[in-house]
């Protein structure tokens, strides 16, 4: 990766929620505790169907009055128009306001120094620094979000871009995958209980809150060791670009799919890296293949430990 990536990330939607009632409404519908989550603070965060299944997963930033929720611009408006279905009486606003914030990515070992030149401080991870109307987020790992009002985003761009070209979005999902984030897109809706893509290992869900759709799932999943799939880090070698949704195959499996493709990016050293959620089995025996039991292999460069009472 570049030692400074300052990449548009327009490819990303942004939704506002307002209102008396929103940190409550928010908080009995998404799969992390919303109550607690400060102004100033940031969390990632979930939203299932009732079959415990993920919709959407996303940033969500809480300023002094309203939330954020970035999350990919392709599911941004059923997300939204979804999600008004259960505003119902509750004194709660959803609305696109991607188009008052220009989205801008940081990431790489001069990221900080950037931040720090505009905003004067760094914020700690999942915690947010404004100024004049900018706000900036902190993600962990050398990695930050720009939101900044459009007008002052041509300055922003020469102050954080320096003599550096753009990046890509290509750049920042591969800083994304490698940090473990599943972004859910709207070839993987429904396709993952929050475990199977390593959400709660990312602080994604929250399992000492109340009830939210699918919540009663999720626990059942957490508490009962019945977790047959997880997601791992996985590289492609050549030049077939894997594509979210795509099954991935094992030898144990024949030709049943053992697991799917959640997010892949283009690796700076050639090939494809790639997140996958597959059999527990089969990631420890590192013998997938994309697209056919005879397709190319998969090689995993990382999972997380196999949970007790996984078969």
């Amino acid at each position: 990766m570049r030692s400074e990536l300052v990449a548009d990330l327009s490819h990303n939607a942004l939704l506002g929620v307002t209102g008396d009632d929103a940190a409550g409404f928010l908080h009995g519908q998404f799969t992390n505790d919303v109550e607690s989550l400060a102004p100033g603070h940031a969390q990632w965060n979930g939203w299932c169907s009732p079959k415990g299944r993920l919709l959407a997963t996303f940033l969500l930033v809480r300023t002094a009055d309203r939330f954020l929720i970035m999350l990919p611009a392709e599911i941004a408006a059923p997300i939204a128009k979804r999600l008004a279905m259960y505003v119902l009486r509750s004194k709660v606003k959803i609305v696109d306001e991607s188009e008052l914030y220009t989205r801008i990515g940081l990431a790489g070992e001069r990221a900080a120094v950037n931040v720090k030149a505009h905003w004067g401080s760094i914020p700690a991870a999942m915690r947010t620094v404004e100024k004049d109307g900018a706000i900036c987020v902190a993600l962990g790992d050398n990695r930050f979000v720009a939101l900044v009002p459009p007008k002052a985003a041509p300055a922003m761009w020469d102050l954080l871009s320096g003599a550096e070209t753009r990046g890509s979005a290509d750049e920042w999902e591969w800083t994304s995958i490698q940090a473990g984030i599943p972004t859910i897109v709207a070839a993987t809706q429904e396709a993952f209980v929050p475990q199977m893509a390593n959400f709660d290992l990312v602080g994604g869900v929250s399992f000492s809150k109340g009830c939210y759709p699918g919540q009663e799932i999720v626990a059942r999943t957490q508490y009962r060791g019945i977790l047959k799939r997880r997601m791992a880090l996985a590289h492609l070698a050549g030049g077939d670009r894997p594509a979210p949704g795509q099954s991935v195959f094992s030898p144990s499996f024949g030709e049943q799919a053992a697991g799917m493709i959640v997010n892949a990016a283009r690796a700076p050293d050639g090939g494809f890296d790639a997140l996958v959620v597959a059999q527990i089995d089969s990631l420890a025996k590192g013998d997938l293949h994309l697209g056919s039991p005879d397709g190319p292999r998969l090689e995993i460069r990382s999972q997380p430990p196999s949970p007790a009472g996984a078969a």
